[in-house]
C-alpha cells in the first residue's frame, strides 16, 4: 500500500512491545504475580495509534524508528493488509527497538533501553520526509526526535497534532492539537496545578490543548478560554496499555476529519474507552462502531 497525498503522516516511535497481562495486581518487591496473557505486538506511541487509525479506515503513512532483526517481520507483516504506507520505514542491522510492559487492571509498568538508544552515535530513526509532510492532509508528529517534523509542517502549512511536549517548545507553539498526559504533567511539572499548567499551555499556542486525565476524562481548551471538561466513558477496563495512544489516534482522526473541538475530544475519549476494554489493542483495535456506541 502506498499513498501519494491526503493521508495522515505519522512520525515517531514504531516498535514492538512484549506485553504481559497479570491476572491480579502488580506485586510488591520480591513478590509474585500470575501472567494471564502474554504477546509480542506492534507498539510505541505512533505504532499503536497507527493500528487504531487503520481500524478506523484512515489512510496513514509511517515514518520514524528503524526496523531491526527482532521486530521487522512483526511490524511489516502487521501492516501488510492494512491502509498503511510503510515504504518510508528503514531496516537497520541491529536488534530493533522493543519495550516490555507488565499490565494489571489499572496500571502498566514499562521497561526499555531508551538511554542506550539515545546515547549511541548513530540515530535509531530516520528524519521526517519533507515530501511526506508536504503531501499529507495532516500530521501526527511525536516530539521525541526533535522539532524538525513540526518545522516542516509549518513550512508547508500542514496542520499537526503532537503529544507530551513542553509548553515553551517550538513543537507545542505551532501545533493544531497537543494531547498531554497527566503522567507527563505530574512528572515534568510536579507540584504545579493543572489549572496553572492549562494557562501556561494555552498561552503558548493557538492550537487546542488537551490534558488527558485517565479515569477523570479530559480537560481542554484554547488561549483565552476557560477550560472545558469531558468525562471519561464508563467501561470495564481490561488493560490500560495503549489508552493514551488510542486517545491520540482518536484525536488525529478528528483532525483528519475536521471535527470541531468538542466533537474531537469526545471522539478521542470514546476511542480510548473502547480500547481499554480489550487486550491487546493492536490485535483488537476499536472500530468506528465501537466508538459510536459510546457517544
Amino acid at each position: 500500500m502506498t499513498y501519494e497525498k491526503d493521508y495522515v503522516y505519522m512520525y515517531g516511535q514504531i516498535l514492538s512491545t512484549y506485553a504481559y497481562l497479570l491476572s491480579g495486581v502488580f506485586p510488591e518487591a520480591d513478590g509474585y504475580a500470575e501472567i494471564a496473557r502474554k504477546c509480542h505486538i506492534v507498539g510505541g506511541e505512533t505504532g499503536t495509534a497507527a493500528a487504531v487509525l487503520c481500524s478506523l479506515g484512515a489512510p496513514i503513512k509511517l515514518g520514524g524508528t528503524h526496523l531491526g532483526r527482532a521486530n521487522a517481520a512483526l511490524i511489516t507483516d502487521y501492516f501488510a493488509d492494512k491502509c498503511a504506507d510503510i515504504s518510508e520505514l528503514k531496516y537497520e542491522d541491529f536488534e530493533g527497538v522493543s519495550d516490555y510492559v507488565i499490565i494489571d487492571k489499572n496500571t502498566r509498568t514499562c521497561f526499555g533501553e531508551w538511554e542506550k538508544l539515545y546515547s549511541r552515535g548513530k540515530p535509531f530513526y530516520e528524519p521526517p520526509c519533507e515530501n511526506s509532510i508536504k503531501n499529507a492532509k495532516c500530521v501526527a508528529a511525536d516530539p521525541y526526535f526533535g522539532d524538525e517534523a513540526a518545522e516542516l509542517c509549518v513550512k508547508h502549512g500542514v496542520k499537526y497534532l503532537t503529544i507530551d511536549c513542553a509548553y515553551d517548545s517550538y513543537t507545542h507553539k505551532h501545533c493544531a492539537v497537543n494531547c498531554i498526559s497527566h503522567q507527563h504533567l505530574d512528572v515534568d511539572y510536579a507540584g504545579v496545578s493543572y489549572d496553572e499548567l492549562y494557562l501556561r499551555y494555552t498561552e503558548n499556542t493557538e492550537g487546542l490543548v488537551i490534558f488527558t486525565l485517565g479515569e477523570k476524562g479530559a480537560m481542554y481548551g484554547r488561549k483565552g478560554e476557560p477550560p472545558k471538561y469531558c468525562p471519561a466513558y464508563g467501561v470495564e477496563a481490561v488493560s490500560t496499555l495503549g489508552a493514551g495512544d488510542s486517545f491520540k489516534a482518536g484525536a488525529v482522526y478528528g483532525l483528519y476529519k475536521g471535527f470541531a473541538d468538542d466533537e474531537l475530544v469526545r471522539f478521542a475519549c470514546a476511542c480510548a474507552a473502547a480500547a481499554i476494554t480489550r487486550f491487546p489493542i493492536a490485535e483488537h483495535p476499536p472500530t468506528l462502531t465501537d466508538i459510536k456506541s459510546l457517544l
